[in-house]
């Protein structure tokens, strides 16, 4: 086999193969003569037909056959001898290819770039820190409670957070103005769903009442035509409603996986899922500053495309999968799911990914088995049976592998800490919360 390599850009290079024709004639013959055990044809003897007549007759279709099979491992054998470390599949191009004389072919790809190691000293990170608090806990439960109360009609005025159900008319210069208007809408106070003004103008009406609120839309509303509008709306209100909170009993209680109808036991896991909320929002807070100092030190990098575009059609998947993609195979996603929706974060995770794995590398990280065991145990203790969560993990290839992959990255992570300035930030549960959200969005 002959190799030639050239390098035409930073990442890309170009491999000229040759492969001689004897290798690629003697595999053709040996698989015809294969064949024909069980080739039947009229004229000849089961097994008996000559290699001659089968060349003529199957010989095109299994030259080709052999030809990729051939490009295909002599591909693996020439990155192998110019130790080279192919990014993403290569594009092939045949040159020689006719029967009898040597196969040539040039294949096109990526390579990985070359990583140096940076020392990373005294970077910056606030670590959040809070704890759950009872009313923290109290304010959880009213929103379990919520989610599985019901709505009633009350015989009052409006007030925040009841739900009302209305007529609306919107006007602008006396004249209606399209999505402005519906009927029997029905809108929870304090949802901040309406711009503002509107719901607090209904706060006080009853059952039966109109009212019109002089208002205006936000300078920095989605329509053009209505930024900072002067408008009205004319309001029929005609039914209040309250939510009344589901009771603190059996059904509720084991809506959330907790059996039994002890108050105080329901208290206990509801607080110890949201310590394990807290933690991960803390975690991944700190892990988001750790990852935004890896990328500033490590600068421009030149990376693969063929390695953004894989992880570019992994999020356009992933999201579609979120919408219900199952329900709807035959969309184009790219026409409404378009590349540059997810190029910033794809290229983002790209970098890290080849800026983490050599990090892994040069600190010679290993998966610790214990860390992997706490890991999976901390995925299974947020279901029913945590035991059989456990094993099916360890009984998954697949899935096991994606749990290593974040045990070392975090490894890096602890691993960067460690020479970090690291203060905390106190905040409240809700706001570590949210940074935690932030985080990994």
């Amino acid at each position: 086999m002959q190799v030639s390599i050239e390098t035409t850009s930073k990442l890309e290079r170009r491999l000229t193969v040759g492969v001689p024709a004897a290798t690629v004639d003697s595999e053709v013959d040996a698989r015809l003569k294969q064949a024909v055990k069980n080739v039947r044809l009229p004229g000849f003897r089961p097994g008996k037909v000559p290699l001659k007549v089968m060349r003529q007759r199957f010989g095109t279709g299994v030259r080709q056959e052999v030809l990729g099979e051939v490009m295909s491992r002599s591909f693996q054998e020439a990155v192998a001898q110019e130790q080279l470390r192919p990014a993403g599949q290569p594009t092939i191009e045949p040159r020689a290819m006719e029967a009898g004389k040597d196969l040539e072919y040039v294949a096109t790809f990526e390579v990985f770039p070359e990583i140096d190691v940076v020392e990373m000293d005294s970077f910056p990170v606030e670590k959040p820190t809070a704890e759950v608090t009872t009313d923290d806990v109290d304010n959880i439960i009213e929103v379990f409670r919520k989610q599985r109360g019901a709505w009633t009609v009350v015989e009052r005025a409006a007030k925040d957070e009841d739900r009302v159900t209305i007529d609306f008319k919107g006007t602008r210069d006396g004249e209606e103005f399209e999505g402005g208007s519906a009927e029997d809408n029905e809108l929870e106070l304090g949802s901040g769903r309406m711009i503002p003004g509107f719901e607090d103008g209904i706060v006080g009406m009853s059952a039966g009442e109109e009212k019109t609120l002089a208002l205006s839309f936000p300078e920095d509303y989605h329509a053009e035509d209505l930024k900072g509008a002067a408008v009205e709306f004319a309001i029929t209100l005609h039914k209040v409603e309250e939510m009344e909170l589901a009771p603190l009993d059996e059904e509720l209680f084991s809506a959330y996986g907790v059996e039994g109808d002890d108050v105080e036991a329901f208290r206990a896991e509801v607080e110890q899922n949201m310590a394990r909320e807290l933690r991960n929002a803390v975690d991944a807070r700190v892990k988001q500053q750790v990852m935004d100092a890896v990328l500033e030190a490590y600068g421009e990098l030149e990376i693969p495309a063929a390695l953004i575009s894989q992880e570019t059609d992994a999020l356009r998947n992933q999201m579609f999968q979120q919408f219900g993609g199952a329900q709807a195979q035959d969309l184009d996603l790219k026409s409404i799911l378009p590349d540059d929706m997810f190029t910033e974060k794809a290229t983002r995770r790209v970098k890290l990914g080849l800026i983490l794995a050599e990090l892994i590398s040069h600190f010679e990280l290993k998966a610790d088995p214990d860390a992997l065991r706490s890991a999976i145990e901390e995925i299974a203790s947020t279901y029913q049976d945590p035991e059989e969560v456990v094993n099916w993990y360890y009984g998954n290839q697949e899935q096991l592998a994606a749990v290593e992959s974040k045990v070392l990255e975090d490894s890096v992570v602890e691993k960067l800490l460690s020479t970090a300035t690291v203060t905390d930030q106190d905040c409240s549960y809700q706001d570590a919360i949210a940074l935690g959200q932030q985080a990994n969005q």
